[in-house]
């Protein structure tokens, strides 16, 4: 049996002619560039991330980026973050000429650890980036508390957590003083290309996010500060806007496999902190029901390598999220962090390792992964 970690044909079959549809609008009408559906979808996505204001953008880094030049970071501004995360975290950092601050992560959650955030905090912070890994919210109450007492922006790295729950209820991206989401294919609202998006409740900081995107002009040609080429393809917008109806029906079924995937590993005595880890949803007993919409499904294992390389043989498709933490990327060296600076981190990434997740997984694919991480251990 084949299981791919993710399978974009049998994603995109039941939605063909909606798409097509969307997309012969979208010729129809001749407005490629910001036009009506990018303003449709910016408005239901907001709704859905229970903000005012959503910004379509390129893509989930230039979210981030366009974020962090909305706030004036700049040369000599710190920004603090987790070493555990895609590089568009701290990319978007860097190129702003600021310096990331690394903080450890929690080894429940993966996520910020917000304990030991505080003594990170010097005279040049400016921001804070949690990052909602996986698809389950960092503890925002914690992060926006310190955040608070201390005046600082709060950038919520929404990319895999669209939709996700805290514990309040509150969703990812909106509880910040913005929050950036990435409509990769890949993600559990994607798009058939790159797209982005940034959220808000600020409406001047929206609107300065709007003239960042289109090269820092309003009116065009006027250009009151350097900006990007940011803008979200209205194509892009057209197809998300037919997903984003679907997207409460994915997330369940993700949930359901995640939840087979846990009984499973259970029966066959693998849910064992000396074999498989299995991801822990912290907030599923508050009552929220997107508790963890499991953009990724992370197992912890030892040996994990061996173990991708068995699945492998198996035609069972995995990743690594992520192989090598920020903190040692060799473009990042001259920040001077060591091996054992972040050992939660470190840790994570050693044994770490994603199974497939996908809404339209069968049961008798998640039966055939977990007889064969079943067969590694024996």
């Amino acid at each position: 049996m084949k299981v791919s970690l993710l399978d974009l044909k049998a994603h995109h079959q039941p939605l063909r002619q909606e798409l097509l549809a969307a997309l012969e609008g979208v010729l129809d009408n001749n407005n490629f560039i910001l036009g009506r559906e990018v303003t449709e979808l910016e408005e239901k996505v907001a709704a859905y991330c229970q903000v005012r204001f959503g910004v379509g953008v390129s893509s989930g880094t230039d979210a981030l980026l366009a974020a962090l030049m909305a706030l004036n970071i700049s040369s000599g501004d710190e920004v603090i973050t987790t070493p555990l995360s895609f590089f568009a975290t701290v990319g978007a950092i860097v190129r702003l000429g600021a310096r990331p601050v690394f903080v450890d992560i929690d080894p429940v959650t993966y996520n910020l650890d917000h304990s030991r955030l505080e003594s990170a905090i010097t005279a040049r912070t400016r921001a804070i980036i949690p990052v909602h890994l996986y698809g389950q919210c960092a503890d925002m109450e914690s992060i926006l508390g310190i955040a608070t007492r201390h005046g600082l922006a709060v950038v919520e790295d929404a990319a895999q957590a669209i939709g996700s729950e805290y514990r309040d209820g509150r969703r990812a991206g909106g509880m910040g003083t913005v929050g950036c989401l990435s409509f990769f294919p890949s993600k559990n609202l994607g798009g058939l290309g790159d797209g982005g998006m940034v959220v808000t409740n600020d409406e001047a900081l929206a609107e300065r996010l709007r003239i960042l995107r289109v090269q820092g002009a309003k009116p065009k040609y006027y250009h009151r500060v350097v900006g990007g080429n940011f803008r979200l393809d209205t194509l892009q917008a057209a197809v998300l806007k037919v997903k984003l109806g679907h997207l409460d029906r994915w997330t369940a079924l993700r949930q359901e496999h995640a939840e087979l995937y846990e009984r499973l590993f259970r029966e066959t005595g693998l849910a064992d902190e000396k074999k498989v880890r299995l991801p822990k949803a912290v907030y599923k007993e508050k009552g929220v029901s997107h508790y963890h919409i499991y953009n990724q499904f992370v197992i912890g294992v030892s040996n994990r390598d061996q173990l991708q390389g068995h699945l492998k043989a198996k035609d069972i498709g995995t990743e690594v999220y992520y192989p090598v933490p920020l903190h040692r990327q060799e473009c990042l060296k001259e920040l001077d962090y060591h091996e054992g600076d972040f050992p939660e981190a470190e840790r994570a990434c050693r044994e770490l390792l994603a199974l497939p997740i996908y809404p339209e997984l069968s049961e008798d694919q998640q039966r055939y992964v977990v007889e064969a991480v079943r067969g590694w251990f024996e």
